[in-house]
């Protein structure tokens, strides 16, 4: 790409007039936009002020010499990019190491000679734009990731009120990730309600999660009972079948709840259990798991529903290995078992929102935010199974 010098901003910092008025002279016959500092303290200011795109700058200097004017400038994010060349007579290979430390880009060794300058700028400033034309590139994609994962959230499911309460949360570790659930009134008395994780992070793993949602809401798949967890496993399995154009696999966790019988058919694959956690004088927590690989390993591999009686009490949790396999300050993983404990000890309390249940487990991560997707469901069953919901619409 060709670049404009008058566009480019190049700063001189040099106690010395002489060697100042050379190099300007230097750079101004080759076109480029030049500003002086007499010593460190003022360069360090008109590099604040003008922002430029490479700096010359001795390393003897008062007030602030050529290293601690690398270091401030280097420490400081919007200018750390600039590129950085320090003059110096010095040639002692512990004096260079020093200077690369300190964040320096390149050395030119007194006298200078003005061909060898010329050519080093040329170095650096092709260097600078590539960073610049990175950032641009990684600003575009963050904002179209951005996008995406709005498009992702807005089409996730509105908490369930009544009869059934259903609250969630989908916390990416980037913009996008792989985890997607969602749950509907399949009829007027029975309720579906998902979880699925895709191998990876990203664009990559959010598309085909979103695919799944889109195709089971539109039961996309002919010739299957939904209300049938094994069946609607099985299609999944078949339809995304892994290959070298589609290196993805994913687990999944799928139920159907009749309302008036309260059961709840389920079958997984590969997923975590979910935990049913019963609210009552000894609590208990049940997992509720079947056997099967991830989907798209195998087609020939086979799944199989169970099914449980819900009593009133019971509140389940739904959710993806993001919230178990964090790693805590003592570096120990948190695992399902820990993750269990803390449902427990939350339960003898009374039953948590979602909101402290991620406190919890925020407060045993030893970093700020988790590192690996995360969706959680808490779904909680009414005492009264005569109720039915207000007009539900199954989503085609």
């Amino acid at each position: 790409m060709t670049r404009n010098n008058a566009m480019v901003q190049i700063l001189i910092i040099d106690d010395d007039p002489i060697t100042q008025l050379l190099i300007r002279r230097a750079l101004e016959k080759q076109g480029y936009q030049v500003a002086v500092a007499a010593n460190g303290q003022d360069g360090l200011a008109r590099a604040k002020q003008t922002q430029p795109a490479l700096v010359i700058c001795d390393w003897m200097m008062p007030v602030l010499d050529g290293i601690e004017v690398c270091q401030h400038l280097k420490s400081t994010p919007y200018l750390s990019a600039t590129f950085f060349i320090l003059l110096t007579s010095r040639s002692d290979l512990e004096d260079r190491i020093a200077g690369l430390n300190a964040g320096a880009d390149e050395f030119l060794t007194k006298p200078i000679d003005m061909s060898e300058l010329q050519a080093r700028v040329r170095a650096g400033l092709r260097i600078y734009h590539l960073h610049q034309d990175l950032q641009t590139q990684k600003q575009k994609l963050e904002t179209a990731l951005a996008e995406a994962a709005q498009y992702v959230h807005s089409i996730l499911p509105a908490p369930l009120e009544s009869p059934i309460q259903i609250t969630s949360r989908f916390i990416p570790s980037q913009q996008l990730g792989g985890d997607c659930f969602d749950y509907y009134w399949l009829t007027p008395e029975t309720l579906v309600v998902y979880l699925l994780d895709v191998s990876g992070h990203g664009l990559g793993a959010a598309l085909p999660s979103v695919s799944i949602l889109n195709m089971l809401r539109s039961q996309a798949f002919p010739g299957i009972n939904y209300e049938h967890p094994h069946e609607v496993l099985h299609a999944l399995n078949l339809q995304f079948a892994m290959s070298q154009e589609n290196p993805k696999y994913l687990t999944i966790w799928y139920g159907v709840y009749h309302h008036l019988r309260r059961e709840l058919v389920y079958a997984s694959a590969g997923h975590p259990p979910a935990l049913l956690v019963s609210n009552s004088q000894t609590l208990d927590i049940q997992p509720l798991k079947t056997p099967g690989l991830p989907l798209g390993m195998f087609t020939e591999s086979q799944y199989v529903s169970h099914r449980c009686h819900i009593a009133p009490e019971q509140i389940l949790y739904i959710f993806s290995d993001g919230i178990y396999e964090i790693h805590q300050p003592n570096d120990a993983m948190l695992g399902l078992e820990g993750f269990s404990t803390i449902l427990k000890q939350l339960h003898q309390q009374g039953t948590p929102s979602i909101e402290q249940l991620l406190a919890q487990i925020q407060q045993r991560c030893n970093s700020p935010g988790f590192t690996d997707d995360l969706a959680l469901m808490q779904v909680s069953f009414c005492e009264d199974a005569s109720s039915v919901p207000y007009n539900p619409v199954p989503r085609h």
